[in-house]
């Protein structure tokens, strides 16, 4: 039988040792690394929702610190983890800011209770959540 034993790794950065990149509203960069929001279901980036919401990611994450737990898994080329901004996990105030849903194949409905009414109505849920 085969086991799976997740990696935790921590990635810091702050505004003076690294740069953060958004390239959409579920995947950043940090220090180098992509890092895929575990469990969160954002707007695809040829949509107006998902230039809106990584408007928002950008703004968002201007000047905060970024710390993401990486489980191990990798999607594409990116790593698939939690990340706070400041300590504030950044998936959730994205749910709860409205530009993205939950992801519940994921995230096993860790941020279900935060979806908005607007983001339900105007989001179509990924196929594979």
């Amino acid at each position: 039988m085969k086991y799976l034993i997740p990696i935790v790794v921590i990635l810091l950065t702050s505004p003076a040792i690294a740069q953060v990149q958004i390239r959409d509203a579920d995947t950043i960069v940090v220090s180098g690394t992509p890092v895929r929001l575990n469990g969160v279901d954002a707007p695809e980036l040829g949509t107006r929702a998902g230039q809106d919401a990584r408007r928002w990611m950008v703004n968002y994450l201007h000047g905060r610190s970024i710390e993401c737990e990486l489980n191990g898994e990798r999607t594409h080329d990116r790593w698939v983890g939690i990340c706070y901004a400041d300590g504030e996990d950044i998936g959730a105030a994205l749910i709860a800011a409205g530009h993205a849903l939950d992801c519940r194949r994921y995230s096993e409905g860790r941020y279900a209770h935060l979806e908005t009414p607007a983001a339900r109505s105007r989001t179509r849920r990924a196929s594979y959540c």
